[in-house]
Protein backbone atom coordinates (compact mmCIF):
# COMPACT_ATOMS: atom_id res chain seq x y z
CA UNK A 1 0.00 0.00 0.00
CA UNK A 2 1.26 3.28 -0.96
CA UNK A 3 0.44 6.74 0.75
CA UNK A 4 0.93 10.37 -0.32
CA UNK A 5 -0.05 13.29 2.42
CA UNK A 6 -0.20 16.76 1.19
CA UNK A 7 -0.16 19.29 3.92
CA UNK A 8 -0.97 22.67 4.05
CA UNK A 9 -2.32 22.90 0.12
CA UNK A 10 -5.30 24.88 -1.19
CA UNK A 11 -7.82 22.53 -2.40
CA UNK A 12 -10.10 23.68 -5.13
CA UNK A 13 -12.39 20.65 -4.63
CA UNK A 14 -15.44 21.54 -6.98
CA UNK A 15 -17.37 19.42 -4.16
CA UNK A 16 -20.23 22.17 -3.76
CA UNK A 17 -20.86 21.66 -0.26
CA UNK A 18 -16.81 22.57 0.27
CA UNK A 19 -15.50 24.18 -2.29
CA UNK A 20 -12.30 25.14 -1.83
CA UNK A 21 -10.32 25.63 1.81
CA UNK A 22 -6.66 25.28 2.92
CA UNK A 23 -5.91 22.37 4.25
CA UNK A 24 -4.50 18.28 4.00
CA UNK A 25 -5.44 15.75 1.34
CA UNK A 26 -4.25 12.05 1.53
CA UNK A 27 -4.57 9.48 -1.27
CA UNK A 28 -4.35 5.62 -0.26
CA UNK A 29 -2.93 3.59 -3.44
CA UNK A 30 -5.27 4.87 -6.21
CA UNK A 31 -7.75 6.73 -4.40
CA UNK A 32 -8.39 10.25 -2.46
CA UNK A 33 -9.12 8.63 1.53
CA UNK A 34 -8.85 11.88 3.32
CA UNK A 35 -9.58 15.60 2.70
CA UNK A 36 -10.04 17.85 5.48
CA UNK A 37 -9.08 20.81 7.44
CA UNK A 38 -8.08 18.96 10.47
CA UNK A 39 -4.62 17.03 10.70
CA UNK A 40 -5.34 13.40 9.46
CA UNK A 41 -4.64 10.61 11.86
CA UNK A 42 -4.71 7.47 9.95
CA UNK A 43 -1.24 7.36 8.07
CA UNK A 44 0.88 4.67 7.50
CA UNK A 45 5.00 4.83 8.77
CA UNK A 46 5.87 5.01 4.75
CA UNK A 47 3.58 7.59 3.79
CA UNK A 48 4.90 10.44 1.69
CA UNK A 49 4.75 13.73 2.94
CA UNK A 50 4.24 17.12 0.00
CA UNK A 51 4.17 20.40 1.17
CA UNK A 52 1.34 21.94 -0.32
CA UNK A 53 2.11 25.55 1.36
CA UNK A 54 2.63 27.01 -1.93
CA UNK A 55 0.43 25.20 -4.28
CA UNK A 56 -3.19 24.83 -5.34
CA UNK A 57 -4.56 21.13 -5.83
CA UNK A 58 -7.63 20.84 -8.26
CA UNK A 59 -9.27 17.91 -9.98
CA UNK A 60 -7.22 17.27 -13.12
CA UNK A 61 -8.63 18.22 -16.40
CA UNK A 62 -10.83 16.21 -18.68
CA UNK A 63 -10.38 16.90 -22.22
CA UNK A 64 -13.48 15.73 -24.14
CA UNK A 65 -12.90 15.48 -27.82
CA UNK A 66 -9.56 15.60 -29.78
CA UNK A 67 -7.33 13.63 -31.98
CA UNK A 68 -4.07 13.15 -30.58
CA UNK A 69 -1.92 11.96 -33.45
CA UNK A 70 -2.49 15.13 -35.60
CA UNK A 71 -0.54 17.02 -33.10
CA UNK A 72 1.72 16.41 -36.34
CA UNK A 73 -0.16 18.77 -38.07
CA UNK A 74 0.36 21.49 -35.88
CA UNK A 75 0.66 24.59 -38.01
CA UNK A 76 0.55 22.93 -41.26
CA UNK A 77 -2.36 24.72 -42.34
CA UNK A 78 -4.08 27.24 -40.44
CA UNK A 79 -6.61 29.98 -41.57
CA UNK A 80 -8.76 28.14 -43.54
CA UNK A 81 -12.47 27.37 -43.48
CA UNK A 82 -13.47 23.87 -42.44
CA UNK A 83 -14.04 22.27 -45.25
CA UNK A 84 -10.92 23.12 -47.59
CA UNK A 85 -8.68 22.59 -44.28
CA UNK A 86 -9.90 19.03 -43.48
CA UNK A 87 -10.30 17.78 -47.60
CA UNK A 88 -7.75 19.55 -49.24
CA UNK A 89 -5.17 19.93 -46.30
CA UNK A 90 -5.52 17.70 -43.65
CA UNK A 91 -6.92 14.45 -45.17
CA UNK A 92 -4.24 13.75 -47.65
CA UNK A 93 -1.37 14.30 -45.50
CA UNK A 94 -3.11 11.74 -42.67
CA UNK A 95 -3.42 9.73 -45.83
CA UNK A 96 0.23 9.38 -45.45
CA UNK A 97 0.27 8.31 -41.60
CA UNK A 98 1.91 4.81 -40.80
CA UNK A 99 1.98 3.46 -37.75
CA UNK A 100 4.72 5.24 -36.58
CA UNK A 101 3.36 8.69 -37.36
CA UNK A 102 0.41 7.93 -35.13
CA UNK A 103 2.53 6.80 -31.97
CA UNK A 104 4.67 9.93 -32.54
CA UNK A 105 2.05 12.48 -32.80
CA UNK A 106 -0.39 10.86 -29.89
CA UNK A 107 2.85 10.84 -27.39
CA UNK A 108 3.27 14.26 -28.38
CA UNK A 109 0.32 15.24 -27.32
CA UNK A 110 -0.10 13.19 -23.89
CA UNK A 111 3.09 15.12 -23.00
CA UNK A 112 1.32 18.72 -24.01
CA UNK A 113 -1.95 17.59 -22.36
CA UNK A 114 -0.32 16.40 -18.95
CA UNK A 115 2.18 19.26 -18.57
CA UNK A 116 -0.57 21.44 -18.99
CA UNK A 117 -2.91 19.44 -16.33
CA UNK A 118 -5.42 17.39 -18.62
CA UNK A 119 -5.47 14.34 -17.11
CA UNK A 120 -8.00 11.99 -18.78
CA UNK A 121 -8.58 12.83 -22.49
CA UNK A 122 -10.92 11.30 -25.49
CA UNK A 123 -9.57 10.83 -28.44
CA UNK A 124 -11.13 9.74 -32.31
CA UNK A 125 -8.82 8.44 -34.74
CA UNK A 126 -7.13 5.73 -37.05
CA UNK A 127 -4.41 2.99 -35.51
CA UNK A 128 -5.82 3.02 -32.38
CA UNK A 129 -3.92 0.07 -30.80
CA UNK A 130 -1.00 2.87 -30.89
CA UNK A 131 -3.06 5.76 -29.05
CA UNK A 132 -3.69 2.76 -26.35
CA UNK A 133 -0.54 2.18 -26.50
CA UNK A 134 0.87 5.61 -25.50
CA UNK A 135 -1.80 6.36 -22.92
CA UNK A 136 -0.91 3.07 -21.15
CA UNK A 137 2.94 4.16 -21.52
CA UNK A 138 2.34 7.54 -20.19
CA UNK A 139 0.16 7.03 -17.13
CA UNK A 140 -2.80 9.31 -18.50
CA UNK A 141 -6.36 8.39 -18.42
CA UNK A 142 -7.80 7.60 -21.97
CA UNK A 143 -11.56 7.45 -23.32
CA UNK A 144 -10.69 6.21 -26.81
CA UNK A 145 -12.46 5.18 -30.29
CA UNK A 146 -11.97 4.10 -33.97
CA UNK A 147 -13.47 6.89 -35.51
CA UNK A 148 -14.20 6.03 -39.07
CA UNK A 149 -15.19 7.86 -42.39
CA UNK A 150 -17.76 6.04 -43.98
CA UNK A 151 -17.27 7.21 -47.71
CA UNK A 152 -16.12 4.36 -48.86
CA UNK A 153 -16.82 0.96 -51.11
CA UNK A 154 -19.18 -1.57 -48.70
CA UNK A 155 -15.95 -3.67 -48.19
CA UNK A 156 -13.60 -1.02 -46.77
CA UNK A 157 -16.40 -0.13 -44.30
CA UNK A 158 -17.19 -3.76 -43.07
CA UNK A 159 -13.34 -3.74 -42.29
CA UNK A 160 -12.97 -0.39 -40.43
CA UNK A 161 -16.25 -1.62 -38.68
CA UNK A 162 -14.97 -4.40 -37.73
CA UNK A 163 -11.62 -2.84 -36.83
CA UNK A 164 -13.64 -0.08 -34.52
CA UNK A 165 -15.64 -3.26 -32.85
CA UNK A 166 -12.36 -5.14 -32.09
CA UNK A 167 -10.59 -2.17 -30.55
CA UNK A 168 -13.14 -1.08 -28.51
CA UNK A 169 -13.91 -4.65 -27.10
CA UNK A 170 -10.18 -5.77 -26.97
CA UNK A 171 -9.07 -2.09 -25.08
CA UNK A 172 -11.68 -1.67 -22.77
CA UNK A 173 -10.74 -1.68 -19.26
CA UNK A 174 -6.57 -2.26 -19.98
CA UNK A 175 -4.24 -0.08 -18.84
CA UNK A 176 -5.13 -0.87 -15.02
CA UNK A 177 -8.76 0.35 -16.10
CA UNK A 178 -7.32 3.78 -17.47
CA UNK A 179 -8.44 3.26 -20.88
CA UNK A 180 -12.42 3.42 -22.03
CA UNK A 181 -13.66 2.83 -25.15
CA UNK A 182 -16.65 3.97 -27.55
CA UNK A 183 -18.28 3.37 -31.02
CA UNK A 184 -17.48 6.56 -33.46
CA UNK A 185 -19.12 6.93 -36.51
CA UNK A 186 -17.02 10.25 -37.68
CA UNK A 187 -20.48 12.11 -38.76
CA UNK A 188 -23.63 11.83 -40.20
CA UNK A 189 -22.18 13.92 -43.67
CA UNK A 190 -19.15 11.50 -43.86
CA UNK A 191 -21.14 7.90 -42.96
CA UNK A 192 -24.14 6.88 -44.63
CA UNK A 193 -27.57 6.58 -42.49
CA UNK A 194 -27.63 2.88 -42.80
CA UNK A 195 -23.80 2.42 -42.18
CA UNK A 196 -24.28 4.68 -38.65
CA UNK A 197 -26.95 1.80 -38.19
CA UNK A 198 -24.65 -0.56 -37.41
CA UNK A 199 -22.36 1.43 -35.48
CA UNK A 200 -25.45 2.17 -32.95
CA UNK A 201 -25.79 -1.68 -33.38
CA UNK A 202 -22.50 -2.77 -32.22
CA UNK A 203 -22.59 0.33 -29.32
CA UNK A 204 -25.58 -1.84 -27.73
CA UNK A 205 -24.27 -5.31 -28.47
CA UNK A 206 -21.22 -4.29 -26.57
CA UNK A 207 -22.61 -1.76 -23.92
CA UNK A 208 -20.97 0.96 -25.27
CA UNK A 209 -21.47 4.83 -25.83
CA UNK A 210 -21.23 6.68 -28.74
CA UNK A 211 -19.45 9.56 -30.37
CA UNK A 212 -19.17 11.58 -32.86
CA UNK A 213 -19.20 14.86 -34.56
CA UNK A 214 -22.14 17.05 -35.08
CA UNK A 215 -23.63 20.26 -36.48
CA UNK A 216 -19.80 21.66 -36.52
CA UNK A 217 -20.77 24.24 -39.47
CA UNK A 218 -23.87 25.36 -40.95
CA UNK A 219 -23.05 23.92 -44.73
CA UNK A 220 -22.50 20.55 -43.18
CA UNK A 221 -26.60 21.19 -41.43
CA UNK A 222 -27.71 22.52 -44.73
CA UNK A 223 -26.15 19.72 -46.68
CA UNK A 224 -27.46 17.03 -44.08
CA UNK A 225 -31.52 19.12 -44.86
CA UNK A 226 -30.24 18.64 -48.83
CA UNK A 227 -29.37 15.10 -48.46
CA UNK A 228 -31.67 13.76 -45.53
CA UNK A 229 -34.72 16.15 -45.70
CA UNK A 230 -33.89 16.71 -41.61
CA UNK A 231 -31.19 18.62 -39.56
CA UNK A 232 -28.40 16.05 -37.97
CA UNK A 233 -30.01 16.05 -34.36
CA UNK A 234 -33.23 14.48 -35.68
CA UNK A 235 -31.35 12.50 -38.25
CA UNK A 236 -29.22 10.97 -35.71
CA UNK A 237 -31.91 10.25 -33.53
CA UNK A 238 -34.41 8.73 -36.14
CA UNK A 239 -31.04 6.62 -36.29
CA UNK A 240 -31.42 5.49 -32.50
CA UNK A 241 -28.23 7.29 -32.04
CA UNK A 242 -29.08 8.57 -29.30
CA UNK A 243 -30.23 5.47 -27.68
CA UNK A 244 -27.22 4.53 -26.43
CA UNK A 245 -25.12 6.92 -23.76
CA UNK A 246 -24.15 9.87 -26.45
CA UNK A 247 -21.41 12.40 -26.93
CA UNK A 248 -21.13 14.93 -29.47
CA UNK A 249 -18.55 17.12 -30.50
CA UNK A 250 -19.22 20.76 -31.35
CA UNK A 251 -23.30 20.88 -31.66
CA UNK A 252 -22.50 25.05 -32.96
CA UNK A 253 -25.58 25.11 -34.69
CA UNK A 254 -28.82 24.42 -32.99
CA UNK A 255 -32.27 25.40 -32.94
CA UNK A 256 -34.39 25.58 -29.65
CA UNK A 257 -36.10 21.77 -30.23
CA UNK A 258 -32.47 20.51 -31.30
CA UNK A 259 -31.62 21.93 -27.89
CA UNK A 260 -34.77 19.90 -25.94
CA UNK A 261 -34.17 16.41 -27.54
CA UNK A 262 -30.71 16.32 -26.92
CA UNK A 263 -31.56 17.89 -23.08
CA UNK A 264 -34.47 14.99 -22.95
CA UNK A 265 -31.79 12.23 -24.51
CA UNK A 266 -29.47 12.72 -22.16
CA UNK A 267 -26.93 13.63 -24.69
CA UNK A 268 -23.67 15.60 -24.10
CA UNK A 269 -21.95 18.17 -25.78
CA UNK A 270 -18.48 18.38 -25.96
CA UNK A 271 -17.88 22.39 -26.66
CA UNK A 272 -14.63 23.61 -28.73
CA UNK A 273 -14.87 26.88 -28.64
CA UNK A 274 -11.07 27.89 -29.22
CA UNK A 275 -11.24 24.93 -32.61
CA UNK A 276 -14.38 26.41 -33.71
CA UNK A 277 -13.41 30.37 -33.50
CA UNK A 278 -10.27 29.66 -35.55
CA UNK A 279 -12.13 27.52 -38.03
CA UNK A 280 -15.03 30.13 -38.17
CA UNK A 281 -17.47 27.32 -37.30
CA UNK A 282 -19.67 29.34 -35.55
CA UNK A 283 -20.11 30.23 -31.85
CA UNK A 284 -22.48 27.43 -29.82
CA UNK A 285 -25.35 28.03 -27.77
CA UNK A 286 -23.79 27.13 -24.78
CA UNK A 287 -25.79 29.14 -22.00
CA UNK A 288 -28.67 27.76 -23.70
CA UNK A 289 -27.80 24.40 -23.79
CA UNK A 290 -26.64 24.63 -20.00
CA UNK A 291 -30.15 26.47 -18.75
CA UNK A 292 -31.95 23.66 -20.66
CA UNK A 293 -29.64 20.60 -18.65
CA UNK A 294 -27.85 19.52 -21.30
CA UNK A 295 -23.98 18.18 -20.09
CA UNK A 296 -21.66 20.30 -21.47
CA UNK A 297 -17.80 19.79 -21.60
CA UNK A 298 -14.73 20.98 -23.02
CA UNK A 299 -12.47 20.03 -25.71
CA UNK A 300 -9.37 21.36 -27.58
CA UNK A 301 -10.01 19.32 -30.56
CA UNK A 302 -6.76 18.86 -32.31
CA UNK A 303 -3.98 20.82 -32.42
CA UNK A 304 -4.05 21.14 -36.30
CA UNK A 305 -6.89 23.25 -35.56
CA UNK A 306 -6.44 24.81 -32.26
CA UNK A 307 -3.60 25.29 -32.00
CA UNK A 308 -2.68 23.81 -28.53
CA UNK A 309 -3.93 21.29 -25.72
CA UNK A 310 -4.23 24.01 -22.83
CA UNK A 311 -7.49 23.28 -21.38
CA UNK A 312 -7.48 25.97 -18.90
CA UNK A 313 -7.23 28.00 -22.54
CA UNK A 314 -10.64 26.47 -23.08
CA UNK A 315 -12.53 27.01 -19.92
CA UNK A 316 -11.67 31.11 -19.95
CA UNK A 317 -13.07 30.82 -23.65
CA UNK A 318 -16.14 29.37 -22.81
CA UNK A 319 -16.48 31.81 -19.88
CA UNK A 320 -15.76 35.11 -22.00
CA UNK A 321 -16.82 34.16 -25.34
CA UNK A 322 -20.53 33.94 -24.20
CA UNK A 323 -20.51 37.34 -22.00
CA UNK A 324 -18.80 39.01 -25.51
CA UNK A 325 -21.66 37.47 -27.87
CA UNK A 326 -24.83 37.17 -25.30
CA UNK A 327 -23.87 41.11 -23.52
CA UNK A 328 -24.65 39.10 -20.75
CA UNK A 329 -21.68 39.11 -18.34
CA UNK A 330 -23.43 36.28 -16.00
CA UNK A 331 -23.84 33.59 -19.12
CA UNK A 332 -21.33 31.79 -18.10
CA UNK A 333 -19.69 32.37 -14.43
CA UNK A 334 -15.94 31.51 -13.91
CA UNK A 335 -17.28 28.22 -11.76
CA UNK A 336 -19.62 27.11 -14.68
CA UNK A 337 -16.26 27.46 -16.50
CA UNK A 338 -14.41 25.58 -14.52
CA UNK A 339 -17.27 23.11 -14.00
CA UNK A 340 -16.81 22.52 -17.67
CA UNK A 341 -13.71 21.23 -17.49
CA UNK A 342 -13.93 19.23 -14.58
CA UNK A 343 -17.09 18.18 -13.28
CA UNK A 344 -19.04 18.00 -16.41
CA UNK A 345 -16.04 16.10 -18.22
CA UNK A 346 -16.47 13.61 -15.69
CA UNK A 347 -20.26 13.10 -16.53
CA UNK A 348 -19.96 13.71 -20.59
CA UNK A 349 -17.48 10.55 -19.96
CA UNK A 350 -19.39 8.57 -17.65
CA UNK A 351 -17.17 8.46 -14.99
CA UNK A 352 -18.49 11.30 -12.32
CA UNK A 353 -18.67 8.63 -10.13
CA UNK A 354 -14.89 8.31 -10.02
CA UNK A 355 -13.76 11.88 -11.38
CA UNK A 356 -14.07 14.95 -12.11
CA UNK A 357 -13.63 16.93 -8.27
CA UNK A 358 -11.73 15.81 -4.79
CA UNK A 359 -13.67 13.98 -2.79
CA UNK A 360 -12.96 10.81 -0.20
CA UNK A 361 -13.46 7.79 -2.54
CA UNK A 362 -12.70 8.96 -5.80
CA UNK A 363 -10.06 8.20 -7.98
CA UNK A 364 -6.71 10.55 -7.42
CA UNK A 365 -6.39 12.34 -10.26
CA UNK A 366 -5.12 15.87 -9.84
CA UNK A 367 -3.05 18.60 -10.45
CA UNK A 368 -0.89 21.22 -8.36
CA UNK A 369 -0.60 24.67 -9.81
CA UNK A 370 1.91 27.08 -8.53
CA UNK A 371 -0.03 30.39 -7.21
CA UNK A 372 3.39 32.11 -6.27
CA UNK A 373 3.32 34.03 -9.33
CA UNK A 374 1.96 37.60 -9.84
CA UNK A 375 -0.71 36.89 -11.66
CA UNK A 376 -2.39 34.74 -8.55
CA UNK A 377 -2.19 37.99 -6.35
CA UNK A 378 -3.77 39.30 -4.76
CA UNK A 379 -5.58 36.53 -2.58
CA UNK A 380 -9.21 37.16 -3.29
CA UNK A 381 -10.77 34.59 -5.39
CA UNK A 382 -8.77 31.62 -6.62
CA UNK A 383 -11.39 30.05 -8.91
CA UNK A 384 -11.64 33.85 -10.76
CA UNK A 385 -7.97 33.68 -10.99
CA UNK A 386 -7.53 29.86 -12.53
CA UNK A 387 -10.00 31.09 -15.11
CA UNK A 388 -9.20 34.09 -15.95
CA UNK A 389 -5.11 34.82 -15.01
CA UNK A 390 -4.37 30.95 -15.36
CA UNK A 391 -2.77 28.67 -17.76
CA UNK A 392 -1.67 25.07 -18.29
CA UNK A 393 2.20 26.56 -18.12
CA UNK A 394 1.07 26.74 -13.90
CA UNK A 395 0.93 23.36 -13.50
CA UNK A 396 3.83 22.08 -11.74
CA UNK A 397 2.78 18.45 -10.56
CA UNK A 398 0.18 16.07 -11.84
CA UNK A 399 -1.18 12.51 -10.61
CA UNK A 400 -3.14 9.49 -12.55
CA UNK A 401 -4.65 7.03 -10.18
CA UNK A 402 -2.21 8.31 -7.70
CA UNK A 403 0.59 7.66 -9.15
CA UNK A 404 3.00 11.25 -10.31
CA UNK A 405 2.78 11.78 -13.58
CA UNK A 406 4.45 15.20 -13.92
CA UNK A 407 6.95 16.07 -11.68
CA UNK A 408 8.35 19.43 -12.01
CA UNK A 409 6.91 20.38 -14.57
CA UNK A 410 8.34 17.25 -16.36
CA UNK A 411 6.64 14.13 -17.37
CA UNK A 412 7.51 11.07 -14.84
CA UNK A 413 7.06 8.19 -17.86
CA UNK A 414 8.34 9.23 -20.73
CA UNK A 415 11.26 10.56 -22.10
CA UNK A 416 10.32 13.91 -23.89
CA UNK A 417 13.47 14.66 -26.02
CA UNK A 418 12.87 11.62 -27.41
CA UNK A 419 9.25 12.30 -28.12
CA UNK A 420 10.16 15.64 -29.53
CA UNK A 421 12.58 14.73 -31.83
CA UNK A 422 10.60 11.50 -33.44
CA UNK A 423 7.31 13.93 -33.50
CA UNK A 424 9.61 16.05 -36.03
CA UNK A 425 11.25 13.60 -38.31
CA UNK A 426 7.80 11.92 -38.72
CA UNK A 427 6.67 15.39 -39.97
CA UNK A 428 9.53 15.92 -41.97
CA UNK A 429 8.62 12.44 -43.71
CA UNK A 430 5.55 13.06 -43.98
CA UNK A 431 5.76 16.53 -46.26
CA UNK A 432 8.70 14.84 -48.65
CA UNK A 433 6.16 11.70 -48.83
Amino acid sequence: MSQIWIENGLFITMDEANPSFQGHMVVTDDRITYIGTAVPTELTEAVEKIDGSKLAFMPGLINTHGHAAMSLLRGYSDDQNLQVWLEQKMWPMEGKYVDQDTSAGSALAIVEMLRSGTTAFVDMYDRMDRVAQAVEQSGIRGVLTRGVIGLCPPEVQEAKLTEAIAFARDWNGKADGRITTMISPHAPYTCPPEYIERFVQAAHDYNLPLHTHMSETLAEVEQNVRDYGMRPVEHLDRLGFFSRPSLVAHAVHLNDSEIELLAAKNVAVSHNPVSNLKLASGIARVPDLLRAGVTVSLGTDSAASNNNLDLFEEIRFAALLHKGVSGDPTAVPALEALKMGTVYGAKSIWQQDNLGSLQEGKKADFIAIDIEQAHYYPKTDMVSHLVYSGSGRDVRHVWVDGRQVVKNGECTMLDEEKIRYEAQASFERLLKD
